[in-house]
């Protein structure tokens, strides 16, 4: 339901769904979900190792520091974000596939099929297509999840250091 003019093609989500169904069957439900997962683990992957490269260069120490935590989230979440736009344009390519009036691009049935189809279509370039508004969207969110993850820590490992400083 994401993408343009949905709202006039469908009442809600479950008319989507069934209008899916009806028309390309269950399979089309799952189209997309090897690509989604090929894309999600690196993507998780890179993240994190941005995120422990990038806060141990601005915090070397670990000190509990928000700042630190927020701009490295956000930079870690650009990087990876950026370095997995193509498995992400493709994804959308095979979910966007059932509406799409190009008959070509309707038969595309997979990931491979995808990226041959964009690479012949658009080229290289086309598998970065929507890097700048992926990565803009992704940094705020990653920011405050980094944010988030660090300041748990923080009040968790605080909370049992003082309970075991008064048993202790």
């Amino acid at each position: 339901m994401q993408i343009a003019n949905s709202s006039k093609m469908y009442r809600s989500m479950l008319d989507c769904a069934r209008y899916v169904y009806r028309k390309e069957g269950l399979a089309a439900f799952y189209v997309s979900y090897p690509t989604t997962l090929s894309m999600t683990v690196p993507f998780t992957a890179l993240q994190f190792l941005a995120y422990e490269s990038i806060s141990t260069h601005l915090n070397p120490t670990k000190k509990y520091d928000p700042l630190t935590h927020c701009l490295a989230g956000a930079v870690a979440g650009g990087f990876a974000a950026a370095l997995t736009t193509p498995m992400d344009v493709i994804k959308t390519m095979l979910q966007t596939r059932g509406t799409a009036t190009d008959a070509e691009l309707r038969t595309v049935s997979g990931f491979t099929a995808g990226c041959r189809l964009l690479y012949k279509r658009e080229g290289f370039r086309g598998f970065f297509k929507g890097v700048k508004p992926r990565v803009l969207t992704t940094m705020p969110s990653t920011a405050i999840c980094w944010s988030a993850y660090e300041a748990s820590k923080y009040v968790l490992f605080a909370s049992v250091w003082t309970l075991c400083l008064g048993q202790c």
